[in-house]
């Protein structure tokens, strides 16, 4: 069934997990739409701005993440950090685990515009394509907060509403 999702008494609030490329940005963006819903791309506040791969303090990212939660009655976050997800759950938001399988990812990926928030140029996005390839492809062995065991886990252990989607056609 297609995705849908009702406004409680705390309004929307959606948290969307899931490997590079499984589609996070363009659901968020979705379900923000016209309608000024908050959205924040978790990779906004995980890494030092201005650099690629380096990553601010963890106290400073969930200090950021628990601002934008608090700040807004309505929110969409996104990101492949099950540990940043897993610091709004006071915040009781839907989980989406997004999960349409490699051959998906990898293919949004190379499909993908520039980030501009990212890479100061579309070149510089390009020549970091193998790279990017390879960490979805990794995704489904590795271990922690960035792979498929760990949104997994933190999946399971949430005891709010969530749902696994692996269609794209359906979000």
């Amino acid at each position: 069934a297609p995705f849908s999702f009702s406004l409680g008494t705390q309004g929307m609030r959606v948290a969307i997990l899931g490997n590079s490329g499984s589609g996070k940005s363009t659901l968020a963006k979705k379900l923000s739409g016209d309608s000024s819903l908050p959205s924040l791309d978790l990779d906004t506040i995980y890494w030092e701005p201005g650099q690629v791969a380096i990553e601010r303090k963890t106290s400073d990212r969930e200090a950021d993440l628990r601002r934008f939660c608090s700040d807004h009655d309505h929110w969409v976050i996104e990101g492949s950090y099950a540990d940043l997800i897993e610091t709004s759950f006071p915040w009781r938001p839907e989980l989406v685990l997004l999960h349409p399988g490699c051959e998906v990812c990898v293919q949004n990926c190379r499909d993908r515009r520039h980030e501009a928030h990212k890479y100061p140029t579309k070149e510089e996005q390009d020549r970091r394509l193998s790279f990017l390839l390879q960490w979805v492809s990794d995704y489904y062995e590795r271990d922690g907060p960035m792979s498929l065991r760990g949104h997994l886990d933190l999946f399971e252990r949430y005891d709010g509403a969530k749902r696994i989607v692996t269609d794209l056609n359906d979000a």
